[in-house]
């Protein structure tokens, strides 16, 4: 009788454990942008190197970016804090530094709540001096 009352107990605490787990894990379906890719095209020294990539919630609940972090230091994201609504879009802005010159090519990664928890989206071009 003790040890069929402790299986008992043991398969309860394993099962309820689980499904605990499994509700903290549940993710919003998914971020979706608009493009994935800036390219800047040959620009010169000194030039704008502001862009920007906006996207959607496609998820049932809120989606929260937890982080956004560039390749290096040349590159600097900007991107909402307060969480996104279903069906609501966002704004992440990227500057570069378009004091360098050379062509580049840098990534920005999402970290986000959604299934799709890290998107990577890129920056790239050809910086000349002015002539």
């Amino acid at each position: 009788m003790k040890k069929s009352a402790f299986l008992f107990f043991l398969l309860n605490f394993i099962f309820f454990g689980l499904y605990a787990q499994e509700i903290q894990n549940i993710k919003n379906d998914s971020i979706v942008f608009e493009k994935t890719v800036h390219d800047y095209g040959t620009i010169t020294q000194g030039s704008d190197g502001n862009c920007e990539f906006k996207f959607t919630n496609k998820g049932k609940g809120p989606l929260i970016l937890n982080n956004v972090k560039t390749s290096c230091g040349c590159t600097v994201p900007e991107w909402p804090n307060a969480p996104i609504p279903p069906g609501k879009t966002g704004i992440i802005k990227v500057k570069y530094d378009t004091n360098r010159l050379g062509a580049f090519s840098k990534t920005v990664t999402v970290n986000s709540n959604a299934k799709n928890s890290l998107v990577t989206i890129t920056i790239k071009g050809n910086i000349i001096t002015k002539q």
